[in-house]
């Protein structure tokens, strides 16, 4: 249960009748297991290098999903009531004084985590796999499933003109495939076998595509999903069961990704991507449509990527 806080004015005052009263900002909280609700979320004050944006799309991933089901990802454990998303694209509504590349308007994709800049691996240029990282949605650290957040500003990618902003909230799942192609080592001389259709794996099929792979053939267990994945451009789809044995693989771990966005935003502006057919399902931000979405998500079937449109 979470108490709302009253709307105050500047010095802490409430505001007189009359005057204009501040929109609270509302999130959609994780607060137990299988229990979305949307309530007040405070912002904390804007840094210098930071800005404040209003969120308009914001995907569901599977990892959300994950913890609303079962209150964990691998060995993230929600162990208290957390704002859920990170898939997510909005408007800056206000600048740090030390910001300089974007303005009060500006349309961004945002990208989740905050790595310290100071540990080797950050030091290395590996900030992906920070131990300090602070990611959107992945305890104990908030998500963006909301009105409005705070961000650093170095995060936040401008959106081109012909570029939407459900597209730029797709630049999340897209990034992941980018760098698994750039981790493959992918081009013009590679064949590629995806692992799974799912968002994912179809992201990762646009990617290796736009790396110039010549000939992609995908997998998976179920039929809608390889149907998408033909329509999307897969040279061969192949449907499996879990019983395969004898798959000699040489495994190269991928975790989250590192300096995407502006390679995301380049294939997306150029056409050489389009996630646009990914986005099979819309939903807006009321508490019903919330649960709707989730569920949605949650089945599976026919949907592949769920976005909410704030």
């Amino acid at each position: 249960c979470f108490e709302q806080r009253r709307v105050m004015g500047k010095g802490g005052m409430s505001q007189g009748e009359g005057s204009k009263v501040e929109e609270e900002n509302m999130a959609a909280w994780l607060v137990g297991l299988n229990t979305l609700k949307i309530q007040p979320f405070p912002l904390p004050s804007l840094g210098p290098h930071d800005v404040r944006v209003r969120m308009k799309a914001v995907g569901i991933c599977g990892s959300d999903v994950h913890y609303l089901k079962t209150m964990r990802c691998a060995d993230f454990i929600v162990k208290e009531p957390m704002v859920i998303g990170h898939e997510c694209a909005g408007i800056i509504e206000e600048v740090g004084e030390e910001v300089k590349h974007l303005v009060v308007g500006d349309r961004v994709a945002l990208e989740p985590g905050i790595s310290c800049w100071r540990c080797n691996l950050c030091k290395e240029g590996r900030y992906n796999l920070c131990p300090e990282m602070k990611f959107f949605a992945t305890p104990p650290v908030h998500g963006s499933l909301a009105n409005q957040v705070v961000h650093p500003a170095d995060l936040c990618f401008k959106l081109p003109e012909n570029v939407s902003l459900e597209e730029g909230a797709m630049c999340e799942p897209l990034s992941v495939g980018v760098h698994a192609c750039r981790r493959a080592e992918v081009g013009p001389e590679t064949n590629v076998l995806v692992m799974g259709a799912g968002p994912i794996g179809l992201v990762t099929m646009l990617a290796a595509r736009a790396f110039g792979v010549p000939r992609i053939v995908i997998v998976d267990v179920d039929d809608n999903r390889l149907s998408v994945a033909k329509q999307l451009g897969a040279d061969g789809i192949v449907k499996v069961t879990t019983s395969l044995e004898n798959l000699e693989v040489d495994v190269v771990g991928v975790f989250r990704y590192k300096n995407t966005w502006p390679l995301c935003l380049e294939f997306l502006t150029s056409g050489k991507i389009d996630v646009k057919p990914l986005i099979t399902h819309r939903f807006g931000f009321s508490q019903k449509e919330v649960e709707d979405a989730f569920e949605t998500s949650a089945r599976g079937s026919n949907a592949i990527k769920v976005m909410f449109n704030l």
